[in-house]
């Protein structure tokens, strides 16, 4: 038996539950199906909870667009939702001569960006604010700030719940056919089902590619091929003597081993870069010794013995993409595939968690155009 419905979206992560809110507060009937059997269990809870400013991308950018109007519905939604959050802001810095070239190009780029906020200090201004840090300059990002992405992810659940959509959880999307109507998945778990729909949207992270590809009529020329990019992070013993996130100029592949600290006022450095073929979120202790040496670059006094394995989480990055977040975001339609109804999103890395309401919007336009 085939039950049909106005949309299916795959994947409840903080992207796909923001799509799947989206799409039913457009009226649509929508089913949001779910591989495993919580809600936000993959990249959605391994990464660092930052709301980003919208610094570092490219102009033009999916990514810089959707990261800064993002940002301001995220805040708003926050306040509007009870969502726990802390506007702390960031400094990023730069430890040598060397780098600030690289830290000037940053303020331009966030300029172009439309991010005007960022405030330039020498380095015994910023010491003066972090008196545990060494720079020899920074920019300050007032914007920038943590929030409780459980938190956010429940409220995004609710809301979509309350707009009369379905949650379904331990149902992995097995297969599908594009049909002249729509498309048709087959979904496993304990009571294996079909789903039809004139609308859906494949938000399934590090997965996105495997299921289109499991999809009869995508066209497998149109599903760009990705990479795991593992980010290991160290969580810090004791007290950290900062108030503010702490950034590096940012290196291949990612930001950088910052400084971020919970809304328990827990710290925690990460991510670094390791590039994997399959998925294992397994820290390994002998990574520490790399931490230690990044971390000292902006922090000297950082104890020995002081850092212990935290978690790690798996960016899914497209391959050949660039620097500081390998490539842009790709929400692709009827356009990039010939599937009328169907949006695939790939390559949905930071600042996916701040760009999350932005995303949403973007994707429920396209299935409109569609």
């Amino acid at each position: 038996m085939t039950d049909t419905v106005d949309c299916v979206v795959i994947g409840a992560g903080v992207v796909g539950l923001a799509v799947a809110r989206a799409c039913a507060r457009q009226g649509w009937e929508t089913v949001l199906v779910e591989a495993e059997n919580a809600i936000g269990s993959g990249t959605s809870s391994r990464n660092s909870e930052v709301i980003h400013a919208g610094i570092y991308y490219p102009q033009g950018s999916l990514k810089a667009r959707l990261c800064v109007q993002g940002k301001q519905q995220l805040y708003a939604y926050c306040d509007a939702k009870g969502v726990e959050y802390r506007r702390c802001g960031k400094f990023i810095v730069a430890t040598n001569e060397g780098q600030l070239d690289a830290l000037r190009a940053i303020r331009a780029a966030a300029a172009a960006n439309g991010v005007n906020d960022l405030r330039w200090l020498e380095g015994v201004q910023a010491q003066a604010l972090e008196p545990a840090l060494h720079c020899v300059a920074a920019l300050e990002s007032p914007s920038t700030g943590i929030i409780d992405s459980h938190g956010l992810m429940l409220a995004l659940q609710g809301d979509f719940e309350a707009a009369g959509g379905m949650l379904a959880l331990c149902s992995p999307v097995t297969g599908g056919a594009v049909r002249a109507d729509g498309i048709v998945l087959e979904v496993g778990g304990a009571e294996p089902m079909q789903l039809a729909a004139r609308r859906v949207v494949n938000s399934a992270g590090l997965f996105a590619q495997q299921v289109a590809a499991s999809i009869e009529g995508i066209a497998r020329e149109s599903i760009p091929p990705g990479r795991y990019a593992k980010g290991n992070y160290y969580s810090l013993t004791g007290a950290a003597p900062f108030s503010r996130l702490i950034y590096p100029v940012p290196e291949e592949g990612g930001l950088g081993v910052h400084l971020t600290i919970d809304l328990g006022r827990q710290a925690r450095f990460g991510p670094d870069v390791e590039w994997i073929d399959t998925i294992d979120y397994t820290v390994d202790p002998a990574r520490a010794a790399k931490f230690y040496e990044a971390i000292r670059t902006y922090w000297p006094a950082l104890p020995d013995d002081a850092l212990q394995p935290g978690y790690a989480g798996i960016r899914p990055k497209l391959a050949g993409g660039g620097t500081h977040g390998g490539g842009d975001f790709v929400i692709q339609g009827a356009r990039g595939h010939g599937v009328s109804g169907l949006v695939n999103l790939y390559g949905i890395e930071s600042p996916g968690l701040t760009a999350s309401l932005a995303i949403a919007d973007e994707v429920v336009e396209c299935l409109n155009l569609n």
